[in-house]
Formats: structure tokens, sequence, C-alpha cells
């Protein structure tokens, strides 16, 4: 008889194809049978009546990021993975962020070093490009994409992120030559300042004044460029956090044209509307993220995109910021106008239970497009398949196991993050992960912590590996 490390008895398995019955037997953190009765663990799991799925893969997260001067972000890495391990993620994907006039491979560096032994999920990161020099396009770009550093991600708004058309041209063609993939951020910034500059002259400088800043069309004319010139250089591309109807018609009509589009949606997009930025006393501030949220339309339309395909990738975008703090939200230069308050919103712990109590649990999706949004298609997107993002012999060790009968109601101070609220607060789940193993460790039991921080480790990613959703 077969002696395994963790023997996981009696649930219903769902990949991103199939949903079936059986054990899964595991030794050195890897899934090594898959099959009926098996004995001889030396743990047991039993999951009757519970289902089990492969852990989640969140691959947009914001943590132990630069925010700006007198702006920190509320989560680091120890709190980040915590509160990610809760949720039913065993891997995030944060961002490692070039600061102007420093070496990718300096900040790449010192990120390393923040997430070293603090990490409760496994991470990989992303690089994002902010001086497209010649020396990080000719140079250190295709080195760190050798290296496994193979996703980059470019902004086409913020002030001193975003890069013209020409920058991305070159950013996307050193993708095309090393295998790596692009993620990008679509608002057209010049557009932005134009409408901030009206609203300011108007004296509407409150937070909801953030949404009227960055109406629909601000993100519909930036996907088709962003779409435009991955055509051009015939590069795979990846929209993230696709907000309304408008801009996945042109994901639509790049598909249709023969471009490889991978799109992406958030919670955000399906729970909140831009009436939320209208809360009194600055509350409105909790909110504020970009792309905005839209109306009761725009939800519609995007659930439509998870139901039909437009979306394969659906992610928190976990950008946290503290609400009551001098280093958050209501920073005193936030206050003056909602054009300093901190973009982002926390989410890493509940996009996963939104996703399957307002998804599979309401009849929108069923558990293998579930699997498929939450896990795999991140890990073929990103290289890390198939040793992630599924249930099969010799991947790694992550599951999730979900019971569907749980009744929970979205409260901040049951949640593991290091923020001060949920933009989530109050809304009524059906179905919650109650235990996350992680490589073959059992990292939640029952709802409870048991594994340590440390656990999680850096993974490398692949190039030339993805692109097959």
């Amino acid at each position: 008889m077969t002696e395994f490390d963790l023997v996981v008895k009696g649930g219903t398995i769902a990949t991103a194809s199939d949903i079936f019955k059986a054990d899964i037997g595991i030794i050195g953190g890897k899934i090594v049978q898959i099959g009926e009765q098996l004995d001889g663990g030396a743990q047991t799991i039993d999951a009757s009546g519970k289902y089990v799925l492969p852990g989640g893969i969140d691959s947009h997260v914001h943590i132990s990021q630069p925010s700006g001067d007198g702006i920190v972000m509320a989560d680091d890495f120890e709190s980040g993975t915590r509160s990610a391990l809760f949720g039913g993620n065993t891997t995030i994907m944060p961002f490692c962020l070039q600061e102007k006039e420093r070496p990718m491979r300096e900040a790449l560096n010192a990120y390393h070093k923040l997430a070293e032994g603090n990490c409760y999920t496994d991470v990989s990161f992303h690089l994002i490009v902010s001086d497209p020099t010649d020396s990080l396009l000719g140079q250190e770009l295709p080195a760190l994409a050798a290296d496994g550093y193979s996703s980059f991600k470019v902004f086409m708004t913020y002030e001193g992120l975003r890069l013209n058309d020409a920058e991305i041209l070159k950013t996307l063609d050193v993708a095309r030559s090393t295998g790596a993939t692009v993620m990008v951020h679509c608002e057209n910034e010049d557009a932005i300042r134009f409408l901030i500059a009206r609203h300011e002259a108007e004296g509407n400088v409150a937070p909801r004044a953030h949404a009227s800043t960055r109406p629909v069309a601000v993100e519909r004319e930036a996907t088709h460029r962003a779409l435009t010139l991955a055509e051009i250089v015939d590069v795979p591309v990846v929209i993230v956090h696709v907000s309304n109807g408008e801009a996945m018609e042109e994901i639509a009509r790049a598909r249709s044209r023969g471009l490889k589009v991978v799109g992406e949606t958030c919670p955000q997009y399906l729970m909140l509307t831009a009436d939320d930025l209208d809360g009194m006393d600055w509350e409105g501030a909790k909110f504020v993220c970009s792309p905005p949220p839209r109306d009761r339309a725009a939800q519609e339309d995007c659930w439509r995109g998870i139901e039909t395909g437009i979306f394969d990738l659906f992610s928190s975008d976990h950008c946290p910021f503290r609400y009551d703090d001098e280093r958050g939200k209501r920073s005193p230069k936030g206050l003056e106008s909602f054009r300093h308050i901190p973009n982002g919103i926390p989410g890493v712990e509940t996009r996963l239970p939104i996703l399957f109590s307002e998804g599979v649990m309401k009849g929108r999706i069923d558990l293998p497009r579930f699997v498929a949004l939450s896990a795999t298609n991140h890990a073929k997107t990103y290289g890390l398949y198939p040793e992630k993002g599924t249930i099969s012999i010799g991947a790694d060790a992550d599951i999730a196991i979900w019971d569907p009968t749980i009744k929970r109601t979205i409260r901040h101070a049951d949640l593991h993050d290091s923020a001060d609220y949920s933009p989530y607060e109050g809304i009524e789940i059906t179905g919650w992960p109650t235990t996350v193993i992680l490589g073959g460790r059992v990292m939640v039991r029952d709802g409870a912590l048991v594994g340590k921080k440390g656990d999680g480790t850096y993974r490398s990613a692949r190039t030339k590996s993805t692109k097959t959703i």
C-alpha cells in the first residue's frame, strides 16, 4: 500500500473541464494519485459533501508597492498573502514597480527581499514598465524574461507611469521577441486630465468626480488603441480590469480579426456602481479605483462577459489603502480633491467567495467555468501551468476545499488583510473555502490558520508556454 503524506477523501473534484468524485493522494507536495478509496495517508482530510478545487490564483494584486509621497499601501506580503489564503488562493501575482531612473533588476531584488520568508501563499511577480529606456528594453527585460519574469504591465494613464504609444509599441516588441506577456491598463490620460480640469474649475472635487472624470469612453478608446498597437506588433495582449460592455466589444472585435486577446474583469465591476462613490463625509473615497465602477447595465455586461467567454480571468486588483489613516484614503492632501485619493480597493480575500456565491450558486456559471476563471486560465496565461491551476497527476498539491452550504455576511472584522474596511461590507455570501492546502501542506483547516508564515515561496514563470486558454 502506498504511503501518502496526505489524502483528501470523498469530495467532488472540479477542474476547468470535468466534475467527478474521487480521492487525491499527495506525496512530496505533488498530486501523485487520483482514484477511489485511497488509503494509507499519514494525514487524511474528509471532504465529503464539499467541492475540491484547485487553489485560486489571483494574477492581479498590488502589495508593498510604492504609492506616492505620504501614502502607504495597507498590505505587505505577510498580511496580503494571509488574506489571499483565507479566500481560497494558493498563489498570488503582485507587481514589482520600476521607479524612474532605477534599474528594474535593482527594484526586483528589493521586492524579493520584502517577500522572502513572509508569504502564506506562493507568489510570482509581474514587472511594471514605467521608464522604457533603451537599456531596459534592449538588455534588462530580455534577460529578466529569460529568468522567468515573463509578464510586463504598461499603463496608459497615471502621470509618471503612463507610456506613450511609441513606448508601448517598443515594449510589445520585446514581448514578441522573448515570449513574454504584456498587460495593459487602458484609460486615456489626456482625456482624463481634460475632464479633471473642467471638474476642478466647477468646484466638483468630491470622490464621485473620480468616476465622472474617467467615463466609459476614456476606457473604450484606450482599449481600442492598445489592441491596435498589439495588432501592429502581432503579439498577444492582456486587457486588465475591464469595467463595461463597450470595452468588451473592442476585445470581441479584435478577436474576430484574429488577434489573441486575454480579457480580465474584477469583483468591483459586478458588485459596485459609481453611486457608491457618493458616500457622506468623504466615505465615497473607499470605492475609488480605476477604472471606476459603472452602473447596473455595465454590471450585467460584465456578467455576460464572464458567462460567454469574453473574460478569461477574474482577478481582484487588490490594491489596499486604509480609509481612516493620514497615509491612506483620508490623507490631508486627499481631502482637498478626489484626484489625490489613492486609487485602489482591497478584495483579495473576497474575490472567490463573491464569484462562487453570485456565479456558481446563482446558476450563472458552472464549477468548471469557476475553476477556469479563478485558477486554470491564470496559470496558463502567465506560465505557471500545469504545475498550478489544476488538479491532475504531477501538479502541485494546491487545493481549496469549499463548503457550498456555508452562509456568511462579508464583514471586514472577519477578514485578514490590513486595510480597515471592505468595499463589499454586508454582502451575503453562500459558499466559502474552509480548508486550503499549499504544496501538500494544510495551511487553513476548518477555517483556522495552521500553516506558517514563510511556507509560501516564489515561483518562476515560463515564457512561450502559455497563450493557450
